[in-house]
């Protein structure tokens, strides 16, 4: 299993919203509102990293409300 963090920026007012639809994409299996530079961080799981790609980052940004992303993939060391 493939895992990633998602750290999310949203316009002002949207992170009930942002937080609320990242929480019904297939994948994604935790979302916090934090404070911070990110105001919303999310775990993303998929069996490769081509599907966590595909399936979770890419309908992560398309998100309305959201200004930026960066995704972090986890690694075992």
């Amino acid at each position: 299993m493939v895992q990633a963090y998602i750290l999310i920026q949203t316009e002002v007012g949207k992170t009930h919203d942002v937080a609320t639809a990242i929480g019904h994409v297939d994948g994604v299996v935790r979302v916090d509102a934090v404070t911070g530079p990110y105001d919303v961080i999310a775990l993303a799981e998929k069996h490769t990293v081509d599907e966590l790609g595909k399936a979770v980052v890419s309908k992560v940004q398309s998100v309305d409300g959201i200004t930026r992303t960066l995704t972090c993939p986890v690694v075992h060391l």
